[in-house]
This record gives structure tokens, C-alpha cells and sequence, in this order.
């Protein structure tokens, strides 16, 4: 019996020192993208070595144990520095707005609503993202996978979202698109990069103008994600000094690509609501080992009030939605040698 015990603590102390490895090795994402990608299941590989060292504190192993146990719980805590870790309660459900309703901040600041959608490239149930659209009415929407058949399922909502540019992918599936309700700025123009993997416009949202961007990445190492965030560096970068950004980015928040996207953009993460992909097709008991991977990034006058995920569209990823408000622009101070009618003038020349 006891020799049976002893070889079950050995296998258990084997398989906690197998999952310490590309543990360890996730948090080095910036030398090579190859150990970014481990950091994508830093959440599960914690939890995996946390439950092999538990039964270990009653062995000869204690010591090393204790050690992985602290080492899993310092890991775990990584995920959720400012961006929480993968919730283990229910998906929120879809807020359904009502014809004329406006969202009003304290302060009188307007709160605008961004839908963020993969929408999967061969969705059986496009109806359900139609309706989504319908009940929830946000003022601007950022999709990807935009695939040749969305392009005339879309059409359906061109009244209600008349400005919008569509990105194809060289291959007509993983094109992306961004949708208004507000008008494109007067004498910008909506831009790709040319890929089918970021789209821009500068959206009127009447007392100011920003930048709303759609993006989608491919998949980590070894597929060409890190090259293609390269690539996507002259967009990121032409990005105003206040822009709003969503997109599916096959990548966790804390990740070295994330980062990296953030960094080129000059932009801010914002808290993830939670698993977002594969969440709603796995067992309720395993709906934690979904990824967040649908990220949401701004900067500027941009405040977010919330990100939330909604129910499931027939895609393999939920759709989130995002509320926010633009801060009132501060007013500059006057300079010296310049009088106050100079500026008062100045500012009504550059203000629409």
C-alpha cells in the first residue's frame, strides 16, 4: 500500500513539474511568440499545477508543493491585474433597447453603445446576429470574419446603419467590417489595411469626432500572429488621439501580443467580461476553460462605463457589448501674450 502511495505522489510531482514548464515559459512571450503562446492557458496550467501539488503536502514532496502551490497562485494573479480573470458565472444577458432610448451619464455626458461581433464565417444562425443587432441597437458595430455571405445579410440593416466599409480577406472569409449609425466625419474616409484584418473610420458623434477601429488577428504561434501585429503597425499608429477599438484578437489580455497592439496604438486594455471564445459550447462545468480573446482597447476622451458579454449568435465566440461616454474637451489655457477674444476665436475656428 504504501509503495502504491509513494508512486502516486511520484507521477503527481512529475506531472506538476510538466505543467511548471510551460507556465514558466508563458511569461518570456516578449523574447519569442512561441512562449506567448503558453501564456494564453495560464489560467488552466495554474489550476493544473495548484491541483497536482495539493495532494502532495502530505508527502515527502511537501516543501516543493508548497512551492508550485505559491508559484500557481502568483500566476493565477497575473491574469487579473486590471483585467479579470475568466468568470465562472453566468453569460449577462443582451440589454434591449427600446425605440428612442438615450443612455444619459451623470453630467449630461451621452453614453454610445459598441457591439463587438465575431460573427463566424459560416454562421447556421445569421438570423440571431440580425436580431441581436435589432433588439440592441448600438450606435457602432465592429465585426470580423465577415465572410462573403455577411456581405448581403448585412444589407438588411443598411437603413438603420447607412455608413459603413467592409474589409475583405484575400481569401473572402476572415474580412472584417465596421458599421454606423453616426455619420462618418466630413472630409475623412473610412479606411483597410489592406488584409482584411483592420478597418478605420472616423466616426461623428457630434460634439466631437474619434476614431473606431475593428481588428482581427490570426491565430498565435505557430501561425503568423506576431508577424502580422508588425504588419498592422502603420494603422495602429494612425490612430487620433481619442479612438475606441474592438476586435477578435485570438490572444488573452495579458498576453505579449495584446500588450504589444496596445503599445503600437498607444491605447489602454480594457477589463475583459470573461471567456468569450468557445464559452457557450462547452459543459457548464467547463465553461471557465474558455479564453477571453475579444478584447476592447481605447484612449483619449474615451471613458468606458462597462463591457459585457451577450448571449450566443451561433458563432464560436460571444458577442460583446461595450458603453461609453467622450469627456468634454478641456479647454486650453490662454497664453501669454494671447487675449482671451484671440482664443475664443482660435477654438471656434477648430471646433465643428
Amino acid at each position: 500500500m504504501a509503495r502504491i502511495r509513494n508512486m502516486m505522489a511520484s507521477v503527481a510531482f512529475v506531472a506538476m513539474l510538466v505543467f511548471s514548464v510551460p507556465l514558466v515559459a508563458g511569461f518570456f512571450g516578449t523574447l519569442h511568440p512561441a512562449f506567448d503562446s503558453f501564456a494564453h492557458f495560464r489560467v488552466h496550467l495554474a489550476v493544473l499545477m495548484a491541483v497536482c501539488a495539493l495532494p502532495l503536502l502530505a508527502t515527502s514532496f511537501r516543501l516543493q508543493a508548497a512551492t508550485a502551490l505559491l508559484f500557481a497562485v502568483a500566476a493565477f494573479a497575473t491574469t487579473s491585474n486590471g483585467l479579470p480573470v475568466p468568470r465562472l458565472w453566468p453569460v449577462q444577458a443582451a440589454y434591449e433597447a427600446k425605440p428612442g432610448d438615450l443612455l444619459v451619464y451623470p453630467g449630461d455626458q451621452e453614453i454610445y453603445r459598441l457591439l463587438q461581433m465575431n460573427l463566424r464565417f459560416d454562421n447556421p444562425t445569421p438570423e440571431k446576429v440580425l436580431s441581436l443587432i435589432g433588439r440592441t441597437q448600438p450606435d457602432v458595430i465592429t465585426l470580423d470574419e465577415v465572410s462573403d455571405m455577411w456581405e448581403a445579410k448585412l444589407g438588411l440593416h443598411a437603413g438603420a446603419y447607412p455608413y459603413r466599409i467592409l474589409c475583405p480577406y484575400p481569401n473572402g472569409v476572415f474580412g472584417v467590417a465596421l458599421l454606423s449609425r453616426r455619420p462618418f466625419a466630413a472630409g475623412t474616409q473610412p479606411r483597410c489595411d489592406g488584409r482584411g484584418a483592420m478597418a478605420i473610420a472616423t466616426v461623428d458623434f457630434g460634439r466631437t469626432s474619434i476614431d473606431v477601429a475593428a481588428i482581427h488577428l490570426t491565430w498565435p504561434w505557430p501561425r503568423n500572429q506576431s508577424r502580422q501585429i508588425g504588419g498592422l503597425s502603420r494603422e495602429l499608429a494612425s490612430l487620433g488621439e481619442t479612438a475606441i477599438m474592438a476586435g477578435d484578437c485570438n490572444a488573452v489580455p495579458w498576453s505579449a501580443a495584446v500588450r504589444r497592439v496596445a503599445d503600437l496604438g498607444k491605447l489602454t486594455v480594457e477589463p475583459s467580461p470573461g471567456p468569450t471564445w468557445l464559452y457557450d459550447k462547452l459543459p457548464d462545468f467547463l465553461r471557465f476553460a474558455g479564453l477571453p480573446i475579444d478584447q476592447v482597447f481605447s484612449k483619449g476622451a474615451v471613458l468606458i462605463h462597462s463591457v459585457s458579454r451577450l448571449e450566443d449568435t451561433g458563432s464560436d465566440h460571444l458577442p460583446v457589448m461595450v458603453e461609453f461616454s467622450l469627456r468634454p474637451e478641456e479647454k486650453k489655457p490662454v497664453g501669454e501674450g494671447e487675449t482671451a477674444t484671440a482664443s475664443v476665436t482660435r477654438n471656434g475656428n477648430t471646433r465643428s
